[in-house]
């Protein structure tokens, strides 16, 4: 195949020539990144597809909305370096800046925070959902039934050709799913549920809907809320991951804002995506001292003991994964809030990344701590169980899938979803009566 440079006038394209059969392919540039060969007429010209397990080097659409370059080590929500945002914005802000591609001023920002304020309260039949489920049953299979189960309650939100049914849909998710996530968490122990609070912030009203109990007031913890909220800024959007390429794909058959949702749901739930935190948590407990550390090493270096770090390395990043750097710092600040001095999973996380970070084997492989080696930590310090911490990374990540559905529907190139694939079974064959088979 070979890249035409541009010519006056001329777009640069790529041409590969098959049998003869010649296909002349638009290549296009983005505002950062690499360049993107356009294969949509490949077939029409060369009766071939292409083959690409995982869509590692495949673009599946345009955005606008968020920029990984993972040898660098950089993320950027709407061109904002994710460090910033951390440091000093809220969630519902970047939530705003997600929705709308600019940070808003006072005035938008309070409109926008009364507006989820309105929404966030579920309408009261929802509530009898979950008496319905076990009181063991998983948090995140109680969320995939209730959030596909709105589109049941709210009908004058499901009509996605209308703009202003996408906005309502779309401030719905983000206001209920905090409300839907902690009742779920109240129903697995027993406790009545609390209902939100708007005097109170976005991560301070999920953590009193966690954790008030009718009978005292709650207190809350300007550090630990904040740390929450930070958390969530952490986690609201990824680019093209699996959930969200999840969300795009539903949506592109037109269904419902609430199904597609829950579809990103159930994709988040998988232990290779949303449950890397609750792993890499089991692993350093599994360690449980410092002084194993090198038996864990050992193992991880040994391709035949089926062991891996988990926390470790990243599909995207090559290089720290800037994430991980704000999260070590705010699972700091909550211990010491809190007045751990003394944390034995802490101590393992902190000598095994000293020792992986200069260690030459870890170095050659790139496997840099992730944001999940710090977050699971952080997130038990904080009281949640490990049941909880995938249904906290689907309330952050809620208004990044939003944000993403809002941007395929006002695409003019958006098609339905249908990828094409490489048959290796039989070839057509006659059917064989039942008295006539071997």
């Amino acid at each position: 195949m070979n890249v035409h440079e541009r010519a006056p006038n001329c777009e640069p394209a790529a041409e590969l020539t098959l049998e003869r059969k010649l296909s002349r392919m638009p290549v296009r540039s983005g505002t950062l990144g690499p360049e993107v060969i356009e294969v949509g007429k490949l077939y029409r010209d060369t009766g071939c597809f292409t083959y690409d397990p995982g869509f590692t080097s495949t673009a599946n659409c345009t955005s606008r909305i968020t920029y990984i370059d993972g040898d660098e080590g950089v993320l950027l929500y709407r061109g904002y370096p994710i460090d910033q945002l951390a440091e000093r914005s809220t969630f519902l802000e970047v939530c705003y800046l997600l929705l709308n591609g600019e940070l808003p001023t006072t005035g938008q920002l309070d409109e926008f925070r009364g507006t989820i304020n309105r929404h966030n309260m579920l309408h009261e039949q929802v509530t009898r959902f979950f008496t319905g489920f076990r009181r063991d049953a998983h948090p995140m299979a109680v969320m995939v039934g209730t959030v596909g189960a709105l589109s049941a309650f709210y009908h004058d939100s499901t009509d996605i050709n209308d703009p202003a049914q996408r906005a309502m849909a779309s401030n719905r998710m983000i206001a209920k799913m905090p409300t839907i996530a902690a009742m779920a968490y109240k129903y697995s122990i027993g406790h009545p549920f609390i209902y939100p609070r708007n005097d109170l912030d976005f991560a301070a009203n999920f953590m009193q809907m966690c954790f008030a109990i009718p009978c005292e007031p709650y207190k809350i913890d300007p550090i630990l809320t904040r740390a929450l909220d930070r958390i969530f800024i952490l986690h609201a959007d990824h680019e093209q991951n699996a959930s969200t390429s999840t969300v795009r794909l539903a949506g592109s058959s037109g269904a419902n804002p609430f199904a597609c949702i829950a579809s990103g749901i159930a994709c988040l739930w998988g232990p290779a995506h949303g449950g890397a935190n609750e792993a890499a948590l089991n692993m350093l407990m599994e360690i449980g001292s410092v002084d194993r550390i090198p038996e864990y090493i050992k193992k991880a270096k040994d391709k035949s003991s089926g062991f891996r770090l988990m926390g470790f390395g990243h599909r995207v990043y090559k290089n720290y994964d800037p994430r991980a750097k704000v999260m070590q710092k705010t699972c700091h600040e909550v211990l010491n809030a809190l007045g751990i001095k003394h944390d034995p999973v802490l101590e393992v996380a902190m000598e095994l990344e000293r020792i992986a970070l200069q260690d030459e084997y870890f170095i050659d492989k790139k496997l840099y701590p992730n944001i999940d080696f710090y977050s699971g930590i952080t997130l038990r310090a904080l009281g949640f169980p490990m049941s909880m911490f995938t249904v906290l990374f689907a309330i952050a990540r809620t208004v990044g899938w939003v944000a993403q559905w809002n941007e395929m529907i006002e695409d003019p190139e958006q098609r339905i979803g249908r990828p094409r694939q490489l048959y290796l079974g039989p070839a057509e064959r006659n059917f064989v009566p039942m008295d006539q088979r071997s």
